[in-house]
């Protein structure tokens, strides 16, 4: 059975612009030239290394941030395009589109209760009738992400990290969305606090058939809840395809570094191991490499890298790369 697209990406780009010295202009290319689809029910995962544009991306995608152009499709639907930026319908999409913090310490108005801040939403969409279904409602929630009734009226500073995660998760869930943004969900949680918070977002897109963008940079997290992984550098998407593939086979450099770098518990199996090191340092977004965003970096590098930036090819049943080397070689 043809797995439904619920997110469509094609050629999506951010350039910030940032003043220079004698009033010259210049741009932090965060994203550029990005596309990918997302299937309905699955869990995309995003990795890279910090600075390479995941955030904005993701909040490109929600349309948090503004993209410089592009066009994103939504159920089959445009929300974004670059030649018209403007979409009566998108605070219906609102409601189907969410997002989860990074910082369960900054994220939450510490002036509001859970109540408030969960309901915040019930209350622009309008999804009740009255007060006591307002509250039969965050309550269900609340139980939803494992908080106790007994926290409706406490606020944000009176809890730990991973409760106010839960508290961000059921505020994103209060719209019944289909998709979510998870933007470094658990990086600021301690280890055991964060196989909870996975664990639960994983039961609620069983229940619920929710569509995850994950993204993150612990690798060993993003395997074990992404069906697919995308790898993001400088900007630039190049590799994507599923995890056990990206795990088991990475072909992109840039991929077989940062694998290569996850540590191993076993002594002996992480002294067999070939670890890739990359010479330099990474590139300034402001003033890119020409070509291949990599190859400053790249061992295999070549004249035709320096030339042109590879395109994103499918070099094997759903394994895609942007490496000229790798696409010659197959």
């Amino acid at each position: 059975m043809e797995k439904e697209v619920l997110l469509d990406v094609r050629h999506l780009k951010k350039y910030f612009e940032v003043k220079q010295a004698f009033f010259k202009k210049a741009y932090v290319k965060a994203v550029d030239d990005v596309s990918f689809q997302i299937y309905k029910g699955e869990t995309l995962g995003l990795v890279g290394e910090s600075g390479c544009g995941k955030t904005t991306l993701g909040r490109c995608v929600l349309r948090i941030v503004e993209p410089t152009s592009g066009q994103i499709f939504f159920d089959g639907n445009k929300i974004y395009d670059g030649d018209d930026k403007t979409n009566p319908k998108m605070a219906e999409y609102r409601k189907k589109m969410q997002i989860v913090f990074q910082d369960p310490y900054a994220s939450l108005d510490p002036r509001k209760t859970v109540a408030d801040i969960i309901g915040e939403a019930l209350d622009i969409h309008k999804l009740y009738e009255g007060r006591e279904e307002r509250k039969q409602k965050i309550l269900e929630l609340m139980d939803l992400v494992g908080l106790n009734d007994e926290f409706y009226n406490r606020y944000p500073h009176e809890f730990s990290g991973g409760q106010r995660q839960r508290i961000g998760i059921a505020r994103a869930l209060a719209v019944s969305p289909d998709f979510i943004v998870c933007d470094e969900p658990v990086s600021a949680l301690d280890v055991s606090i964060q196989a909870q918070v996975i664990n639960m977002l994983e039961k609620l897109q069983k229940k619920k058939g929710i569509t995850y963008l994950f993204i993150a940079h612990d690798l060993a997290v993003v395997k074990h809840i992404s069906d697919r992984i995308g790898v993001l550098y400088l900007g630039h998407l190049v590799e994507l395809t599923g995890s056990e593939e990206l795990y088991e086979n990475p072909l992109h450099p840039y991929t077989q570094m940062l694998l290569s770098a996850v540590p191993i518990a076993d002594p002996d199996e992480s002294a067999r191991r070939q670890r890739v090191v990359c010479e330099g340092e990474v590139p300034s977004p402001i003033n890119p490499p020409s070509g291949c965003p990599f190859r400053t970096r790249c061992a295999r590098a070549g004249q035709k890298c320096v030339e042109s930036c590879p395109p994103l090819t499918e070099v094997a049943p759903g394994h895609f790369v942007a490496c000229f080397d790798v696409q010659e070689d197959r």
